[in-house]
């Protein structure tokens, strides 16, 4: 990749490609959910970038707009961490 270029964001596109869903979770209180991407398609379309799917998602379990969201990785799990690191 050149110097310049910066990498570009997995889309949701990508992840339909991969068969991949997308992990969310809540900031203020860890709540956490797998979204299908199948989904999410119609919405925001295949070229919307994962990452940016955090500003447009709200928790379900308590209302705050303070959420992560990536690729729902198979084997991976919950990867998240909280607090601070020593």
């Amino acid at each position: 990749m050149p110097e310049d270029a910066s990498p570009t964001p997995t889309s949701l596109g990508d992840l339909r490609a991969m068969d991949l869903d997308v992990f969310c979770w809540c900031n203020r209180c860890f709540h956490n959910a797998i979204l299908e991407t199948a989904g999410l398609i119609p919405r925001f379309g295949p070229h919307h970038p994962v990452p940016h799917l955090s500003s447009k998602l709200r928790c379900e379990a308590c209302g705050s707009q303070d959420v992560e969201a990536r690729p729902a990785w198979r084997g991976l799990g919950q990867v998240t961490r909280h607090g601070k690191l020593t």
